[in-house]
């Protein structure tokens, strides 16, 4: 998992409350067990139109918010089924942070789990993330994970909370399997004192 540590980029405004894990990545991409190549269908039925073609109204289709790293969001962002689909979509389109004033605790969960940042913060300190969001390209955030600040285009700066724990395994890279490697040394020293005390468990069948 890549390392999250300061992200700098546009931020697209999205202020509709109860976006659900179905708008974000609809049940027919859940197929796939890969991680990669659902960006293209992230938020699928909003983001075109019944014959294919994009939709030019919806915000990451327009030229200013193609490249956005972080979304605002309203209330209640990634309600619905626990599909880890729909943060997969997110980071593979290219977004590694949302804001919102709070989150379904599965898929919250979830972003952590797959280098995304979800921040929750009140609604007025949001809605003053939309309005400076609506600047299109020169919408430009600062994420400083380790400050745990929001820098804005103006030099205002928000602070937001973020659990230790969650915070140390964005820092550095590190998802479920990263934080077992890094127990490697201890496993394989429990290997060891059991192929010494327990060596029947290591014999290959015959």
């Amino acid at each position: 998992m890549d390392k999250f540590t300061t992200l700098e980029g546009v931020a697209a405004p999205l202020p509709l409350i109860n976006i659900d894990t179905d708008m974000i990545i609809p049940k027919q991409f859940l197929k796939t067990i890969q991680r990669s190549g659902l960006g293209v269908n992230l938020f699928d039925e909003m983001r075109y139109k019944d014959d294919g073609s994009e939709n030019p109204d919806f915000v990451l289709n327009k030229p200013a918010y193609r490249e956005a790293k972080i979304l605002i969001a309203g209330d209640n962002f990634g309600c619905g089924s626990s599909r880890e689909h729909a943060p997969w979509a997110i980071a593979d389109f290219g977004i590694r942070c949302i804001i919102a004033p709070s989150f379904a605790d599965i898929f919250f969960n979830n972003s952590f789990k797959n280098g995304i940042l979800p921040i929750a913060l009140p609604q007025e300190e949001v809605d003053k993330l939309l309005e400076d969001a609506e600047r299109g390209a020169n919408a430009t955030l600062t994420i400083d994970l380790e400050a745990q600040e929001i820098r804005g285009p103006d030099g205002g700066v928000i602070k937001f909370e973020v659990d230790p724990f969650r915070k140390h395994c964005l820092l550095n890279g590190l998802d479920d399997i990263g934080l077992t490697m890094e127990k490697a040394p201890s496993i394989d020293g429990f290997e060891e004192k059991a192929k010494l005390s327990q060596p029947w468990l290591f014999e290959s069948a015959s």
